[in-house]
């Protein structure tokens, strides 16, 4: 779930945080419902048929793992080399390749993609405006984004609202589906009480 340091705004060292991630219920996905509810989401959101999907930020591995469980090819980049590391073992033997990289400007050339499936990185962006036409540009035409964020904290809250994140996304999309995720406590492996959506958009 990481971008690149200059653009960032989590103040969170990702690559310390390596060896810990999976820890969180969400993000290792080892407890049995929360995998099913994950995979469940992404069922719904995802193509039915065999696509190819781009896992921004991908951590750990454990969408892309998901994802390719439904059939789909993935590649995933993060800025952490140890999050690829542990994504790279995490899908061995998969049809899965992990680039180190800024899910912001991924080292992917030319490659297009039918998704790109970013959760929780958005928000550490300062201009998240001009990522999402970036973003746009890496779809092959019918592809959509899938963009999972949410706002946590009540002190000094972080993240990027709902509200937010569809204006930003009204100029480049014809159709943008919001799903609220917050009452879904199967996801989170307990009771929340913050903002937590996830947006499907499917650009002009």
């Amino acid at each position: 779930m990481t971008s690149n340091s200059d653009s960032q705004t989590s103040g969170v060292d990702w690559e310390a945080e390596s060896s810990t991630f999976d820890d969180e219920p969400d993000h290792g996905l080892r407890d049995p419902l929360v995998r099913e509810s994950w995979a469940a989401r992404l069922r719904g959101w995802l193509p039915e048929r065999a696509s190819d999907v781009l896992d921004l930020g991908c951590g750990t591995g454990s969408l892309s793992l998901l994802a390719s469980e439904q059939g789909h090819r993935v590649t995933g980049v993060d800025l952490s080399p140890s999050m690829v590391s542990h994504a790279r073992a995490k899908l061995a033997g998969r049809d899965a390749v992990f680039l180190v990289g800024d899910a912001a400007s991924p080292p992917v050339g030319e490659e297009r993609f039918d998704v790109v499936l970013v959760r929780h990185v958005l928000w550490t962006l300062s201009e998240p405006g001009r990522v999402l036409r970036h973003w746009r540009g890496l779809l092959r035409p019918g592809g959509r984004l899938v963009l999972v964020e949410g706002v946590w904290g009540t002190v000094s809250p972080v993240g990027i609202p709902v509200d937010r994140l569809t204006a930003l996304l009204a100029p480049l999309a014809e159709d943008i589906r919001v799903e609220r995720l917050s009452e879904d406590a199967r996801l989170w492996g307990r009771e929340v009480d913050d903002e937590r959506y996830a947006v499907v958009a499917v650009p002009l």
